[in-house]
């Protein structure tokens, strides 16, 4: 089936009738369905392939065709799965620059598909079911068997503790991990360097990252507007209604050339053109032109074109250029609209294919392609790519689905038809979402938005959506959003599971910037405040400058003890995870990875939803010494920190603290009896000191450390 990676197919069709009024389709138009394999794993990807033959306009508009898997569990339970459309893409890292180059090709036509992880053990049914404007048809049932596997499933809130992540299996979750916002090719994390961040986060201990999939034109953008003609941070296309257009054109948008003879505009996309070395290409196009006035079209030295109108009149003419890449060439040359003559010129249907057909290289070149309601299916694939990775690495990701701005405006009041549409736009884009990688157990949950305006009343959309996902997403995904400025109103909201805050440390008149440990703790203490029994993050974190760029004081704190510390304060702070970091290059750049071990392997066999676990009264009578920590009914977690090891001291200006000897902490609430007690070095991961202890619960216990610089961890477990 023909498809474009922009996702716009010419035919189009009138809008569905009721479904009351559909026809039944005939027996030749049956859908075929097939399955991967007959046997699949529990939580393992089966992909199921639809034969469709037909073309649509938007082939990801369910309102324009309908098409999802009914899947009958052993448990005899119906499961409704959304297929998807895909444009396959071929991959090759090419040699040059740093790391290489990504190479991404379409690869064959456009299909149908859906991916299930099967969560029941047994025999399954499937039917695809088809609903668009001709009628309705389902295509004959097959079966596949899903088979027992060692996988623990999906993440979701514990049953048993809904303030920490459980797996499906029931084990329990702590989150470690940062960002990893921005993968693309223009960025320094690009597919490949992403594959190799995921698996030394994997050998570190982490296992969480949020991941951005709105990033508009500057990288990872799944719904994003994509151009040719200009960018984001300076959008000034030059576009242009068509020229004598008919009624039914009257809304569409052309490429207006003016300026005098010699203006030119650069066709630039986003994503770099690529091309087959040694196969033949068509460029094609039409050109309006007043007066005198030509446009000479030209690709390095593959294309020289000049059009112009018969006999100087206006109209339109069309151009095709046929030219075959060299060998060795993977990239489209520069490619140049170039005006000659008097007048203005007007560029229309601009399209890059191969000379013997397939899908279009250039459709970035559209003016008129929407943003909203088509999703890039180049960028697609490189999501597609990027869970796969993440499942070989064992980390789970949260992905920021929308693209903000484009949804942000038409937020502004609830009963307008533009909060309508925006609303049910977010619906097709978390359709396609959850039928594309929802499958994955390594995707954690959606996140809607990153930094919303906290002043937009956003309340009836995010109830609508997770009342949208409570039907279309049958794994159940965490739902979460942030904003930009700190929101308990959608902290408590009850169709979001994760309360989401964002801090930096930045250098604002009121604002302790000196301690990361204390703006951790304050921010743990609003999350928990609001959402006491919620999951929580601090989903970014970090240092920043007050303009919230990069900070400089993150290359002066070489050994990154604010990151260090940070780590450590959350993860005894009572959210349900770390703080996730936000300046991932620099991590990488620096290469500090390795403090994500010692934290995971203390925190490893923690009972995170069975321990009852609370902030610990824990005290010192040292004021340079603070302890803080979690307290179970058997048990406790305690990390002891000392204030001259802050990043300002420690990590900016260099001074080295003190060590320490002789500090003690006493802890309240343990229960009677004999403890092992471990003390943790927070730097290398081992342990330290080991001891039994004897507690009467009658008194706080008392603990001694032993000899530490910085910090120290401790583990107080029952014998």
């Amino acid at each position: 089936m023909p498809g474009l990676p922009g996702l716009l197919i010419a035919v189009s069709f009138s809008l569905l009738a009721p479904p009351s009024s559909r026809q039944v389709i005939g027996e030749e138009d049956l859908l075929g369905l097939r399955a991967s394999a007959d046997r699949v794993g529990r939580f393992e990807l089966l992909e199921l392939r639809v034969a469709l033959e037909r073309e649509y306009r938007n082939p990801c508009d369910p309102a324009e065709v309908d098409l999802r898997i009914e899947l009958t569990a052993p448990s005899g339970a119906v499961l409704i799965l959304p297929a998807f459309f895909i444009q396959p893409y071929e991959r090759r890292q090419l040699e040059g620059g740093r790391g290489g180059r990504g190479w991404f090709y379409p690869s064959g036509e456009a299909a149908w598909r859906a991916r299930f992880a099967p969560m029941e053990v047994g025999r399954y049914r499937a039917v695809a079911v088809l609903e668009d404007a001709s009628g309705a048809a389902r295509s004959p049932a097959i079966g596949f068997e899903c088979v027992p596997s060692g996988r623990r499933g999906f993440l979701h809130i514990s049953a048993k503790d809904p303030r920490f992540f459980e797996h499906s299996s029931g084990e329990p979750f702590f989150a470690i991990g940062q960002n990893l916002a921005f993968i693309g090719e223009g960025q320094y994390v690009t597919l490949s360097k992403a594959e190799e961040i995921f698996a030394e986060l994997s050998r570190s201990g982490a296992n969480y990252l949020r991941i951005w999939t709105g990033c508009k034109d500057w990288a990872m953008g799944i719904e994003a507007r994509k151009s040719a003609w200009g960018r984001s941070w300076s959008w000034n296309p030059p576009f242009a209604p068509l020229p004598s257009a008919a009624a039914e054109d009257a809304s569409r948008r052309c490429v207006k050339l003016s300026g005098g003879a010699g203006a030119r505009i650069e066709v630039s996309p986003s994503h770099p053109v690529a091309l087959r070395p040694e196969t033949r290409y068509v460029l094609s196009g039409r050109v309006w032109t007043e007066g005198s006035a030509a446009v000479r079209i030209e690709v390095s030295s593959s294309v020289d074109e000049r059009v112009a109108a018969p006999g100087g009149e206006p109209g339109w003419r069309t151009f095709r250029a046929e030219f075959r890449s060299q060998a060795g060439q993977h990239w489209l040359g520069r490619t140049t609209l170039r005006l000659e003559g008097e007048g203005a010129a007007y560029i229309d249907a601009l399209s890059l294919r191969e000379a013997r057909g397939g899908p279009e290289l250039l459709w970035e070149a559209d003016p008129d392609r929407p943003a909203r309601g088509v999703y890039n299916q180049l960028d697609c694939f490189l999501l597609d790519e990027v869970v796969a990775a993440a499942e070989r690495s064992g980390l789970h990701l949260q992905l920021c689905l929308l693209t903000r701005d484009l949804y942000m405006d038409s937020l502004s009041e609830v009963e307008s038809e533009e909060y309508r549409r925006a609303t049910e736009d977010a619906k097709k884009i978390l359709r396609y979402a959850v039928a594309r990688w929802g499958y994955s157990t390594s995707v954690a949950g959606w996140e809607y938005f990153n930094e919303m305006d906290p002043r937009k009343p956003t309340d009836a959309f995010y109830s609508e959506l997770g009342a949208y996902l409570e039907e279309a997403d049958i794994y159940r995904h965490l739902r979460s959003t942030s904003a930009w400025h700190p929101t308990a109103r959608d902290w408590r909201h009850p169709a979001l599971d994760i309360a989401d805050d964002h801090f930096y440390l930045r250098p604002v008149k009121d604002r302790k910037v000196n301690d990361e440990v204390e703006a951790v703790l304050d921010r743990a203490r609003a999350l928990r405040e609001s959402a006491p029994a919620k999951l929580a993050l601090i989903g970014e974190f970090g240092l920043a400058t007050e303009q919230w760029g990069l900070s400089g004081d993150m290359k002066r704190d070489q050994k990154l003890v604010h990151f260090h510390n940070a780590l450590w304060a959350s993860a005894l702070s009572g959210l349900s995870g770390t703080a996730l970091f936000w300046w991932w290059d620099q991590l990488d750049r620096m290469d500090h990875y390795h403090h994500y071990r010692p934290l995971a392997d203390f925190l490893r066999d923690v009972p995170w939803t069975t321990a009852g676990l609370e902030r610990a009264a824990v005290k010192s009578a040292d004021p340079q010494i603070l302890a803080i920590g979690l307290r179970g009914r058997d048990r406790a977690y305690i990390w002891i920190f000392d204030r001259r090891a802050a990043w300002a001291s420690h990590g900016l200006r260099g001074e080295r603290p003190p060590d320490v000897s002789g500090a003690a902490i006493e802890v309240d609430g343990l229960p009677s009896g004999r403890f092992r007690l471990e003390w943790w070095d927070t730097r290398d991961g081992r342990i330290a000191a080991r001891s039994t202890v004897s507690i009467d619960a009658s008194t706080p216990a008392r603990l001694d450390a032993p000899p530490f610089t910085a910090d120290i961890a401790c583990r107080l477990l029952p014998e």
